[in-house]
């Protein structure tokens, strides 16, 4: 795998760009930390846990967030990229096929509706496990599915992003939206979790 997307290699290319902009007047120094900062604000698995538990509880919307992600997702105030408008897939867990998410290029992912994506999805040990040996990663994770269940790797990209859908807990049919999503996790999100 190339070294040309590791963390330092794309800090020095951010901190370039910036300093270009501000030295050509395109915009301010602190422009771009208040641009960064308002994008961060809005990032978080909270927003992909009200995303799961409304597909949770109404069937309509769940079938609308398969069928085309960012429209489903615009529905309820969020948005799948950032700057650009991102294509989001939403790959659901079923009895017979769980999910998982990785970007094997870089850290990919739907940072507005999972949040600033943590260390390990960004390490190169995930990136390129995940691939050739998806069930030993989710060992690790703890997740230990039955044999019959067949593991779909989902990579991510710069165009696509994705996130599962996991599978609505059994026993949890009287609780509502906000007590569901309370149950939904990043690492759900991701595929690394069962929720």
């Amino acid at each position: 795998m190339s070294g040309d997307h590791d963390d330092a290699v794309i800090s020095r290319r951010v901190r370039l760009l910036e300093t270009l902009l501000e030295e050509r007047g395109i915009v301010g120094g602190d422009t771009v930390d208040e641009v960064i900062d308002g994008f961060l604000a809005g990032a978080s698995p909270v927003n992909g846990a009200k995303v799961v538990a409304r597909a949770w509880t109404d069937p309509a919307f769940k079938a609308r967030l398969l069928a085309d992600g960012a429209a489903a997702v615009g529905e309820l105030g969020f948005a799948a990229g950032g700057v650009q408008q991102q294509r989001l897939r939403v790959a659901e867990n079923t009895e017979s096929v769980h999910n998982v998410i990785v970007c094997t290029l870089c850290s990919c992912y739907p940072l507005r509706l999972l949040g600033p994506s943590p260390g390990w999805y960004k390490s190169e040990a995930y990136r390129s496990r995940v691939v050739r040996d998806p069930r030993g990663v989710l060992a690790e994770f703890g997740v230990a599915l039955p044999r019959d269940v067949r593991v779909t790797v989902w990579d991510s990209s710069a165009e696509t992003r994705y996130m599962v859908l996991p599978r609505r807990p059994e026993g949890s049919g009287a609780l509502g939206e906000e007590e569901l999503a309370a149950l939904v996790t990043r690492n759900g999100l991701i595929g690394t979790a069962l929720i």
